[in-house]
């Protein structure tokens, strides 16, 4: 019996135009009804989570920032930041890369310093709360940082994956789709962010589903016991999980929701 349903974002819940489809709310009623819990699982922030689930947020958990903040009707009930003495030193290295654009995100609010096109675009459509600011050095202290989001001009999986650990022996890198990888603390991820839930509601494994795309999925997947992929994910993530969904453009999640629905 299936009583919780995480589930990735970019590339996997919503549309190649990066846009929720709107029958996810009557399905999130329907799941809420059956006492079957429903989380966004994401590299995105709280903020934009919480708006782009307006209608059924109060219904919702939310695993933020890869994993390294969860909410629960506005309660923080997981943090795993980056702790401070290791951001100075991270930027500094992602600053010495050419075609490298990092921004902090905190609990709260996102960083950015550049404002190059189309980073700054992409910035300001995923995080609802991103302010621009001088330098990202200010910033550190004032609030807990989540993760360092780093958009690659050239492709991360060609580019920045293949240096940035090796630069950061301290810190988690990770690919989180096409132009982008995640920076986080080495416990931070969507597995244990889930492994956290299961504790915190009494799930079992075997009770949990989740839907990825992209590498930064992959802890989420091990961690249900019915873990699935979309048609169009990252082809080594696709190696590793024998199920799959159609694509986010056929609306695969929607239609395997629908389907665990009907076998409740």
């Amino acid at each position: 019996m299936i009583r919780f349903i995480a589930t990735d974002m970019d590339g996997t819940l919503l549309d190649a135009e990066k846009h929720l489809p709107e029958e996810i709310f009557p399905l999130i009623e329907q799941l809420h009804a059956r006492g079957i819990l429903f989380a966004p699982a994401s590299g995105r922030q709280y903020a934009n989570l919480k708006k782009l689930f307006a209608p059924v947020w109060d219904k919702l958990i939310f695993i933020c920032e890869n994993g390294a903040l969860v909410k629960y009707q506005d309660r923080t009930i997981h943090l795993d930041p980056i702790h401070d003495t290791l951001i100075k030193g991270a930027l500094d290295e992602i600053r010495a890369l050419p075609h490298l654009y990092p921004m902090l995100c905190g609990t709260d609010f996102a960083y950015i310093e550049n404002s190059e096109m189309p980073f700054f675009q992409y910035a300001m459509l995923s995080y609802t709360n991103c302010k621009k600011v001088d330098n990202l050095d200010d910033v550190i202290g004032k609030e807990d940082i989540c993760k360092i989001a780093v958009y690659d001009e050239i492709a991360a999986a060609e580019n920045c994956i293949k240096v940035l650990p090796q630069r950061l022996p301290q810190l988690r890198t990770i690919l989180s789709g096409f132009d982008w990888c995640d920076i986080s603390s080495p416990t931070a991820n969507k597995g244990r962010a889930i492994r956290m839930v299961q504790n915190a509601f009494s799930l079992q494994k075997s009770e949990c589903a989740a839907f990825g795309d992209h590498m930064n999925d992959y802890e989420m997947l091990l961690a249900c016991g019915y873990p699935y992929v979309t048609e169009n994910a990252y082809p080594p993530l696709r190696k590793l999980f024998r199920r799959t969904v159609p694509s986010n453009a056929e609306h695969g999640v929607i239609t395997k929701i629908k389907e665990i629905l009907k076998e409740e």
